[in-house]
């Protein structure tokens, strides 16, 4: 009798909503992570960013993921519906969440050291498309069966990362070194505070 295949780990959540973090945390857990390391560390990520240039491309090429299960791999949200939702595929998100105004923020200051242009929405106009298009990914992921998600708060796993590296545990019923994975966490890199 064969072993059934393990789940694929999806790390989810808004840019700069702590995903880079999550996705550190599991590999320091002893999880295996999909990463090429194509974008480098920088000072808006002085870890890494864990990125793997392929699930850009998942709505065309989904090939991938046969090298996915029992791995982490790092999916922006407005990704997720690209994901082949198919019997054979058991994927388990950890959806980060952050306070609006952090994440909008934290994305201004890194466009602005990269001298990129950003949205061309003000701020509160870009809090309001991200909150429409969370609650419907959010209801889009309630809706399939494929799906497994354990919704994270970025600010909780700065103020108790032993606590949430044992919830992390727990929803993928697997072992991890849950030490390790609390060590990761650096509150000094909580630099965009909301109030």
């Amino acid at each position: 009798m064969t072993a059934p295949t393990p789940p694929i780990t999806i790390v989810s959540g808004l840019p700069r909503s702590g995903t880079s973090m999550m996705m550190q945390m599991l590999a320091a857990g002893g999880m295996p992570i999909l990463t090429d390391h194509a974008r480098a560390a920088d000072d808006d990520n002085p870890r890494g960013y864990c990125e793997f240039e392929p699930v850009k491309k998942t709505a065309t090429d989904s090939s991938w993921l046969g090298d996915a299960p029992g791995k982490a791999v790092k999916i922006i949200y407005a990704l997720l519906r690209d994901l082949p939702d198919t019997p054979e595929h058991d994927y388990r998100v950890l959806f980060m969440q952050r306070p609006l105004e952090e994440s909008i923020r934290s994305q201004q200051v890194m466009l602005e050291r990269l001298a990129r242009e950003g949205s061309a929405l003000a701020p509160e106009e870009m809090r309001a498309v991200f909150a429409r298009e969370l609650e419907s990914i959010k209801s889009w992921l309630a809706e399939k069966p494929g799906f497994r998600v354990l919704h994270l708060e970025y600010r909780a796993v700065i103020a108790g990362p032993a606590k949430e590296a044992r919830r992390i545990c727990e929803f993928l019923e697997i072992d991890l070194d849950q030490a390790a994975m609390a060590e990761v966490v650096d509150a000094r890199l909580h630099r965009q505070k909301g109030g």
